[in-house]
Order: C-alpha cells, then structure tokens, then sequence
C-alpha cells in the first residue's frame, strides 16, 4: 500500500484541516463531532441543506459546501456513515428559520441516522424534511442497502436543490424538487481495480489484471457481473443501456450526461467514455444539453467510473445553470 498520508487513524481530521486552510473563504469546519458548514451560514429565510456520508468520496460531500449547493456537509470515518450528533449539529447550524433539507443516500447507516438526527431536531422546533437518493441500477440490494444505492444523482440533486434554496423556495418545494431529480435520474457504474481504506491496508475485493466490474458501489460493493476487460465503447453500452431502459428514457428527452471518475481514473479516459455515450445516446435521439465529467463522487483510487443520466426540463436546466461557488464545483450564471 502506498499512499499520501501520516497514520491512517488521521486521515479524516488531518484532510478536514487541510480543506478548512484551503476554503475559508466558502466553509469552516467544527471538530468533535466533524461538520462542514457554509461559512455564511446560517443564512436567515433560506432553506438549509445538508448531507453527508463517509469520508473518501470526495469532493463529494464537503467540497460541495457553498453558496449555490449545501450548506452543510457530514463526514463520517472512511467509508462509515456520520453520527446522528453530526448530522444535528449540522442541521442547526444551518437553520436560518426556513427548514432544513436532509440529502441522503440510499445506506442504510446514513438514512438511520439521519432519521434520528431529524427526530432530534424537531424536538428543537427545527422542521426538517429528508429525501432519499436511490439511483443506482446496477443491483436491487447490497452489502450497504435496502434497496438500490444512491450514488451520481446524489450531486445533481445538491446542485440543483441548492439553487432552487437560494431562490427562497420553502422546504416543502425544494423537497419535491429533491424528489423530482431522483425519480429522473438513473446511474451505474463499474471498476477496473480495488480501492484500499487505508486503516485495512489492503485492496477491499481482487480483480485479476484482465477483469472488471460491472455495477460496482462506490464502497467496493459487488456489482452485477465480472467479466474481462473490455474497450470502453462496449463497457458504455453495458452501462448506458440498462439505465436508459429503466427510467426509461425516450427518443426526444433532452438529458444531463455525468461521467463520473471513481478517483484513479485519467480525465482522457472519462473523456473517451464521454464520446462513446454522446453516440450511444445519439443513436437512440436522446439528446444530451448539458454534461459534467470528473471526479466528484470518488472510491479513494478505484479506477473505473459511473454514469448518471439526468432526464431534463426547462426547470432543472435553469437550477442547474445558476450560480454556485464551492469547492468542487463552481461556474457563475
């Protein structure tokens, strides 16, 4: 095992220091239980957003904490969903007098636990709603779930809620918009190599030189099937097709297209598969209007990616449009 760090018990506070150094301008960091919050927060007759989940995805969740998306992020231990007491300090450290919005991912630890840090939160007069984000295809149940994982439309729903929040929607319309990009957004994803936590020291599952993955979690979880490697245009049409199929997106639908790095991926390569999903989709009269390519929802250094296909309108295109300043994404209008 080679990696960038001091010991592995440090990894989270250590890297948690560094992105309060680095983005003091968008966020400050609390310790004891571990929160990311939106410096400006909380912002008085906003809806507030939080989500959160383990460390080693990133940027996603903290480096998606600003104006224009979160306003607070919970890190839990590598691959460990946060603590209720996090995600409660978070949620009243955001609460401007509007609600807050829980994004959550469809783990079992998380929704748990955001469960109860809702229930505690409301004992304090905070309203709070929750939206569960279960877009992931590839299987119905895994180690992690009940149900299917949440994994890309993750990201979409905190860019595009997050706007719609800074517009002054109460909570009650950003969760119905929250809920509304998960019932249109469908994603899997695949590895071409483990990913290794670095508290086990050692690569989470073994592919052979000559395999992949097929629907992997974003934990390492198994996915649909292994099978030998293969040219990418093919690994996209494994991909593409069953989530174009299960929406099921129609020719005519104008789509947001996510190629998604899992950390050990070249960017070139994402491109690759970006060119072969701009046929895939083409071939089909799904037009693609708006794209995003990188690594924003990462498995430490698995190499491989997902894809997120997000069936748009005039609504969610100007969300998405809108301006957003954080970390790991920002564009002005």
């Amino acid at each position: 095992m080679k990696k960038l760090i001091n010991k592995p018990e440090d990894v989270v506070t250590e890297a948690l220091h560094g992105i309060a150094a680095a983005h003091a301008d968008l966020l400050r960091v609390q310790f004891n239980p571990n929160v990311i919050v939106r410096a400006d927060a909380p912002v008085q007759g906003k809806v507030g957003l939080v989500s959160g989940g383990g460390s080693g995805h990133e940027p996603m969740h903290g480096g998606f904490v600003g104006p224009g998306m979160l306003d607070a992020a919970c890190p839990g231990e590598v691959f460990t969903s946060p603590t209720p007491d996090q995600m409660l300090d978070a949620t009243k450290a955001v609460n401007g007098g509007a609600g807050v919005l829980h994004i959550v991912k469809n783990y079992t630890g998380d929704v748990m636990n955001f469960e109860m840090a809702a229930e505690l939160a409301g004992g304090e007069s905070i309203e709070v709603e929750a939206v569960v984000i279960d877009d992931d295809v590839a299987v119905q149940d895994s180690l992690y779930t009940a149900g299917r994982r949440g994994v890309g439309t993750t990201v979409l729903a905190e860019k595009i809620c997050g706007a719609a929040a800074e517009e002054g929607r109460n909570l009650s319309e950003v969760a119905e918009l929250c809920r509304k990009v998960n019932a249109n957004g469908r994603s899997m994803g695949m590895a071409l190599t483990s990913c290794i936590v670095p508290a086990a020291g050692k690569p989470t599952f073994e592919l052979g030189d000559d395999e992949m993955e097929i629907g992997i979690g974003i934990h390492g979880e198994p996915g649909r099937e292994r099978m030998k490697l293969a040219p990418a245009a093919e690994i996209v049409d494994r991909l593409a097709g069953p989530i174009v199929e299960d929406l099921p997106f129609e020719q005519g639908d104008e789509v947001l297209a996510f190629v998604n790095g899992m950390g050990g991926t070249p960017l070139i390569e994402l491109y690759v598969v970006y060119n072969d999903l701009s046929r895939f989709l083409g071939e089909r009269g799904i037009s693609i209007t708006r794209n995003l390519i990188g690594p924003y929802i990462t498995s430490l250094e698995m190499a491989g990616c997902s894809i997120t296909l997000l069936k748009m309108d005039d609504e969610l295109t100007r969300l998405w449009d809108a301006p957003v300043k954080t970390a790991g994404l920002r564009w002005a209008a």
